[in-house]
């Protein structure tokens, strides 16, 4: 257990995720579970022991999201479904939470290279390069886009901002993300034994 000693918190950021291709058929209750539990009750866990020490009024708090949260994907049920419940957490506190001057958004990062998720479900470069071409900026995110964007949240220019989910993907959601990860699904059929 944790025990914060300090000042209120200003900024509090959850990126709570789990996440791993897989079919719905071919996954356990405990499969699904696992990815529920990191994701969306890791969120509510994060943001229920929190609030106490949020300064208020004042905080920003920002949900790592994903774009499963509303694209529908092959092999990522379980992440849509975990995603799209945070997204919504983010929502709902933005409404129970303002009341006392906290803010509340969530970011859905794209396709940032260098990262676990880019890597776990773009494993090849000729997926990452698709990926990329997909962008319509025709670049993979860098995790200083995803910092920039956390920090524009958190600034007394966005004090008027709050429950907004935010892609930061380079347009991605907008026209490559389904196609990307139709070929991603295609090849992980050819995959399975």
């Amino acid at each position: 257990a944790c025990k914060f000693l300090g000042g209120d918190i200003d900024i509090l950021i959850s990126g709570a995720a789990g996440n791993f291709p897989a079919r719905v058929n071919d996954m356990s209750p405990n499969a699904i579970r696992s990815v529920l539990e990191i994701d969306l009750l890791g969120t509510f866990h994060v943001m229920r022991a929190g609030f106490n020490y949020l300064k208020k009024p004042g905080a920003s708090v920002i949900n790592i999201s994903a774009p499963q949260a509303f694209l529908p994907m092959a092999h990522q049920a379980h992440v849509c479904a975990a995603k799209a419940g945070v997204d919504m957490v983010t929502r709902t506190l933005s409404m129970e939470w303002g009341q006392d001057g906290v803010r509340v958004n969530s970011i859905v990062p794209g396709p940032i290279a260098g990262t676990e998720g880019m890597d776990r479900l773009s494993p090849t470069p000729d997926l990452q390069a698709a990926v990329a071409k997909s962008v319509p900026l025709k670049r993979l995110g860098e995790v200083h886009d995803i910092a920039h964007a956390a920090g524009m949240l958190c600034a007394e220019e966005s004090s008027y901002i709050s429950g907004i989910v935010l892609p930061v993907d380079g347009g991605w959601s907008q026209t490559g993300a389904t196609s990307v990860m139709d070929k991603m699904s295609r090849m992980l059929d050819t995959m399975k034994p």
